[in-house]
């Protein structure tokens, strides 16, 4: 079953209703939106000759062309390569290598850098005013797929090593849709997604239930996402649902406008893609109530391992259940969820050990490789390389294997030590990574983001891990920053903080 289904059925079923809404201004309908990929297809295959089978990247700002395209890569029968746009265009040029793709995709903001990279390989721009007309082209008949077809290739995060390209099939896709409306959130005609993260990550995926059911896709004015525009956009598309990495999260909490009133009439603020402080989730829900979903995913499981649904939230809020707070939730349906030790043994609530998931959305596996797909998909289940615990069916998420500091034979969880840090009034982010240390083989080192205006004064910070946490734990040295490293996706790239580090020991000035 293609993809591409999800819109030409809300065409039948809803033709009238806005489909893609720039701020307030509706672009098209679902019957003209259906209309317009199928014309579309017709110029991938006529004019850049892409063919079933064949991958297509997108490497573009977030706007209404970007899902146009996405879909119609999926009406021809190809495969959609999204590529973060937070990317170096050297790193994309590499990614269009790995993946074979047979042409690039871009928004007219940086479809030159691209073409000084790609090697020859034809660049189209799909958000150029006359050259993707769709007036006067024929419609492309709908191309049959089967459900292990792959429909997207969904490169990895690369935080701790080189890109992996996770391939995503139709099956895969439409599970993970199916999942969403089953468990997340009822969602109708009605209904409306403001896009305020990466169409290339999370917030494209999210698109697709929200297309099954016909409700309309909103992209900012701005193409960005400014607290203040969020807040507007949310009082003008009452039951508009957003994702937003935890960082964004706090400052959309924050803001000037945030409304009570506005935020009762929401769909559902869904939060992810990093840890998430119970300290913000308590905040989010003292404006937005009952509507905050915290869910953990991965791209080899796209947004769907498990979740803390938004009652329960709410619930943990008001009363302080910290466990709750910390952890990120129940299985979600049709998945199954184990901690096991390193033989995949499964463990007893309360021990620690690997996460690994089976179920519909976990990927085919990874292209063109073929022993890092064999030791994720180990005994047919995902190794998802993420260290937990179960407590009565309740999960909460530790740490990643490769982000844990052992330090003199003992482990150290870095969100253990981020939620202590993050306590500290001063402190509005922080990073937690080990170090290598002759003596004790790895040391704690903390980056921490100073509040506006105000001065971190580190003796105190560290009197208060002194305080909170066992001595072991708490950081051997502290950098302040102006801001942490991220990704499109709103993950702290701990791999470039880890890069400024040495097995040197730390400065005294550094380590009260």
């Amino acid at each position: 079953m293609n993809l591409a289904t999800l819109v030409s059925s809300s065409a039948h079923r809803v033709p009238n209703e806005p489909a893609v809404i720039s701020g307030t201004e509706v672009l098209s309908t679902y019957g003209e939106f259906s209309d317009r990929i199928a014309r579309r297809a017709t110029t991938l295959t006529q004019r850049w000759g892409v063919r079933p089978g064949d991958a297509v990247a997108i490497w573009a700002s977030n706007c209404p062309e970007y899902l146009e395209f996405l879909i119609a890569i999926w009406w021809v029968g190809g495969i959609a390569v999204p590529l973060s746009n937070m990317l170096h265009p050297r790193e994309v040029a590499d990614l269009l290598v790995d993946s074979r793709s047979t042409l690039c995709l871009s928004s007219s903001d940086r479809a030159q850098q691209v073409l000084a990279e790609a090697g020859g390989l034809p660049v189209g721009v799909i958000d150029a005013p006359g050259e993707n007309d769709t007036g006067g082209v024929e419609p492309s008949p709908l191309c049959d797929v089967s459900w292990n077809d792959p429909a997207w290739i969904f490169y990895t995060s690369g935080t701790t090593g080189k890109p992996k390209g996770a391939l995503l099939s139709h099956g895969n896709l439409m599970s993970m849709t199916v999942a969403y409306l089953a468990d997340v959130e009822p969602v109708d005609e009605r209904s409306s997604l403001l896009h305020l993260g990466l169409m290339s990550h999370a917030s494209g995926l999210f698109a697709l239930p929200f297309l099954a059911r016909g409700a309309a896709q909103v992209i900012p004015e701005s193409r960005s996402a400014d607290p203040a525009e969020i807040w507007q956009l949310l009082r003008s598309h009452p039951r508009a649902t957003f994702f937003v990495p935890p960082v964004l999260m706090r400052r959309v909490v924050a803001h000037d406008s945030a409304s009570a009133e506005v935020a009762a009439q929401i769909g559902t603020l869904l939060v992810g893609a990093a840890p998430v402080l119970p300290a913000d989730l308590v905040d989010a829900v003292g404006v937005f109530g009952e509507k905050v979903w915290n869910g953990y995913g991965q791209g080899e499981t796209p947004c769907t391992i498990s979740a803390v649904p938004q009652r329960l939230m709410a619930e943990a809020a008001r009363t302080g259940d910290l466990d709750v707070l910390r952890s990120v939730g129940f299985a979600r349906i049709a998945t199954e969820v184990r901690v096991v030790d390193d033989r995949d043994t499964v463990l007893p609530d309360g021990e620690v050990g690997e996460i690994i998931v089976r179920g519909p959305t976990v990927m085919l596996g990874y292209l063109d490789r073929p022993e890092a797909t064999a030791d994720a998909l180990r005994n047919g289940w995902l190794h998802t390389g993420d260290i937990g615990r179960f407590d009565s069916g309740q999960l909460t998420l530790l740490d990643r294997s490769k982000d844990m500091v052992i330090s003199g034979g003992a482990n150290i969880y870095s969100r253990e030590v981020e939620e202590v840090l993050i306590e500290f009034s001063d402190v509005v982010d922080v990073a937690v990574v080990g170090a290598p240390d002759d003596e004790w083989g790895e040391r704690v080192v903390a980056y921490v983001v100073a509040a506006p205006g105000r001065t971190l004064d580190l003796e105190a910070l560290d009197r208060h891990c002194l305080d909170s946490m066992a001595r072991y734990k708490r950081p051997k040295e502290y950098h302040v920053l102006d801001s942490l490293p991220r990704n499109g996706a709103g993950k702290i790239l701990k791999n470039t903080l880890r890069s400024t580090l040495s097995t040197d020991s730390p400065d005294p000035t550094n380590a009260p």
